[in-house]
């Protein structure tokens, strides 16, 4: 079968967040689909299968990172919209079918794709003790974003300080299901952005997460009730880096960004 690594919510090849992307004909056991995600070592592996005309959706859409199965995944979700349409598998939005529900990917003409996902509800939480030692800076304010991301959003006082963090990754795995967003204003929104973020989740094996779209459900309504604007930029701070633009409609974000294929090959095991 065919795999292929596709660097989503990026323009260009070896930026934005790789993942792997498998179209399969059915889903094999779980364990296989560990072993090929471990294998491919990236944030996450995508593996999709055509679902029977007339339902609800269009593919099943699962997602593994390295150490274990999650509820949600944008990046991969995006690299897997971005396959479907560049290799003719599917013509325009395509509906997914995973653990968090029914998620929408839409071709623009402009070669970028949108998804539709769940908005993440937000609930402010005292700041955990330990956690200003673990992340190596103090944030300013907390935010649990529920069962679907699994995160603890913590707001930092500048765009500086969030990208200098350099955090003590299995200290912070006491603090949340998944791990930490780390997150602030833009210092200067002519650059192109309206917030920075990074993201930590060592409890699903992955120290530093490249860009994260999932996260981007929780960044959305929080910058976007403090901007003023339903319509926003993120610029995920890791060293490859990557822009996500959201677009809060109440219970539902809009995600946007571009994806390349890296490598495509032949999967044999």
């Amino acid at each position: 079968m065919r795999i292929r690594i596709v660097d989503a919510f990026t323009d260009r090849p070896f930026a934005g967040n790789p993942a792997g992307v498998l179209l399969l004909d059915a889903f094999p056991d779980d364990d296989w689909l560990q072993k090929v995600a471990t294998e491919v070592n990236h944030a996450e592996t995508a593996f999709a299968h055509r679902l029977p005309e007339g339902g609800d959706a269009d593919w099943a859409l699962r997602w593994f990172t390295p150490v274990t199965e999650v509820a949600m995944c944008g990046h991969a979700t995006l690299a897997t919209a971005h396959v479907l349409h560049t290799t003719g598998a599917h013509e325009g939005p395509v509906r997914f079918a995973g653990r968090s529900g029914v998620l929408i990917a839409t071709p623009g003409e402009d070669g970028s794709i949108t998804l539709d996902f769940p908005t993440a509800p937000l609930t402010p939480v005292g700041l955990p003790a330990g956690v200003t030692e673990a992340l190596g800076a103090e944030p300013v304010a907390a935010f649990d974003t529920g069962p679907d991301i699994g995160d603890l959003l913590l707001e930092l006082a500048d765009e500086k300080t969030v990208l200098g963090l350099s955090p003590d990754h299995k200290a912070l795995a006491a603090y949340s299901t998944r791990g930490i967003i780390a997150t602030a204003r833009a210092e200067d929104p002519a650059r192109g952005h309206d917030f920075v973020s990074r993201c930590f989740f060592p409890n699903v094996g992955i120290d530093e997460d490249p860009v994260t779209g999932s996260a981007h459900t929780a960044l959305a309504p929080y910058w976007s009730e403090r901007l003023g604007r339903p319509d926003l930029t993120g610029l995920q701070a890791s060293r490859r880096t990557g822009l996500v633009r959201t677009g809060l409609r109440g219970d539902r974000t809009l995600l946007t960004g571009r994806a390349v294929t890296v490598i495509e090959g032949e999967l044999l095991a």
